[in-house]
């Protein structure tokens, strides 16, 4: 039985970042990144569904495929990835569908902060956290209201069991 939960996360990992490079063509560009709201729903949905190591590697597959046809920048890395363990997390803990509106805080707090720390440094400039900040959440917080909506339908129609 402890197989099958495996193999149902890993099938869904991967049907996950699918969904997410699908969509990445959908993007808003706000400075040095493209805002990609429906990265953080995949990340919000994934999260609750697979929980935060799991979401955490569809959004570094994602952001990997995203990255080698160009749809995405290497922002997607630290954008993408925090926000869907903190969710996964917080939704381990609180078992609530709010645990959606704590993705921004991965993704603000955390992935900015990865982002002007390591990519800063990578691509030889200062990256200012207030700029990045506020491009980020011109990302996380459509894809986080997006997110949210889609939990509530999921977990409504029960097409997602927990």
């Amino acid at each position: 039985m402890e197989n099958r939960g495996k193999v149902r996360s890993i099938v869904l990992t991967g049907l996950f970042a699918a969904t997410a490079v699908l969509l990445s063509g959908i993007h808003i560009p706000v400075g040095p990144i493209k805002a990609f709201p429906f990265q953080h729903t995949v990340n919000i949905v994934a999260g609750v569904a697979v929980g935060p190591w799991y979401a955490a590697l569809s959004a570094l597959i994602a952001a990997i495929i995203r990255n080698s046809i160009g749809t995405g920048t290497p922002f997607a890395f630290p954008g993408g990835i925090p926000g869907g363990i903190v969710v996964g997390l917080v939704f381990r803990w609180v078992r609530k569908d709010w645990a959606a509106f704590t993705e921004p805080i991965g993704t603000g707090f955390i992935g900015v902060s990865l982002s002007v720390l390591i990519l800063g440094p990578i691509m030889g400039k200062e990256l200012a956290f207030y700029s990045l900040f506020f491009a980020f959440m011109v990302s996380s917080i459509p894809g986080t209201v997006i997110g949210y909506i889609l939990l509530k339908a999921l977990h409504k129609t029960k097409a997602l069991k927990l």
